[in-house]
């Protein structure tokens, strides 16, 4: 789907993100360890590098780390990353459209994003989208930088054990003017942390869960969804982007300037 564009996903939008998953050519390994691999590339529709991360959870099986990654309760507990996160309207039970703000390591800005995302359940794997779209609700605002999400997707997979695998891939535009150490810095150190966090968070969920309404599952349960139906009509650009031409230029931040991510968690 293109940014902007607001509409059921369909099977091209799911077999694009699982052609980014599956096929390797063009990608360069930035990071290889155990069984964690990330790979970098170059595209056209913007200067940022197209990031891919591969791993894999032996302890975590795959509707254990869906209903993680989906939870939106549990997500504000073990995401540092995050600072907001909030639900605008559904499409469909598979399709929602909401705000998302993340810390960004000092001294760059904070980003934000509005989003679509898509998720669908088969047989054999469990895959999430989403890109940019907009909405009269959430238009940009002063502290943080609009960035834009062109494709960001998760495909779980079993392992043929007990376990699963994960591969991400995100294909986004920060916005602003951001220095090459802080590309390498995502790719070397936020990637692969991530998924550190994210197994254990997966470790976690089930008896954190037994406290915090422990059968409500909108995301695998639609008569458990609340939101209101969304407005196709109000997502549309608001026109503030005077916002955005107050963006400082973050190039020249030098690499022993910029806060490791790892020190996020005490932020």
């Amino acid at each position: 789907m293109d940014v902007g564009e607001v509409r059921i996903a369909d099977d091209r939008d799911f077999e694009r993100l699982k052609a980014l998953a599956d096929k390797h050519d063009g990608w360069k390994v930035e990071y290889k360890k155990k069984d964690t691999t990330v790979w970098t590339k170059s595209t056209q529709q913007t200067e940022f590098k197209m990031i891919k991360l591969h791993t894999a959870y032996k302890d975590v099986s795959p509707p254990l780390l869906f209903d993680v990654l989906m939870d939106p309760l549990y997500r504000k507990k073990w995401d540092v990353y995050m600072l907001e996160s909030r639900d605008i309207g559904s499409l469909n039970p598979n399709n929602d459209v909401g705000y998302y703000a993340v810390r960004s390591p000092p001294p760059f800005r904070n980003r934000d994003f509005v989003l679509q995302r898509s998720w669908l359940q088969t047989d054999k794997e469990w895959l999430i989208i989403n890109h940019s779209v907009f909405h009269e609700s959430a238009p940009p605002k002063k502290g943080f930088v609009r960035a834009i999400s062109y494709l960001t997707g998760l495909v779980i997979q079993p392992d043929g054990g007990c376990g699963s695998k994960l591969t991400y891939v995100t294909q986004c535009d920060p916005k602003g003017s951001l220095p090459a150490c802080f590309v390498n810095k995502l790719t070397q150190i936020f990637a692969p942390n991530m998924a550190k966090k994210l197994r254990k968070a997966c470790l976690d969920y089930n008896e954190w869960k037994k406290a915090h309404q422990p059968s409500y599952k909108p995301w695998l349960h639609p008569e458990q969804i609340s939101l209101p139906r969304l407005d196709v009509s109000r997502c549309v650009s608001t026109g503030h982007q005077e916002l955005q031409e107050d963006i400082l230029d973050e190039s020249l931040v030098e690499e022993q300037e910029i806060c490791s991510f790892e020190d996020l968690d005490n932020l």
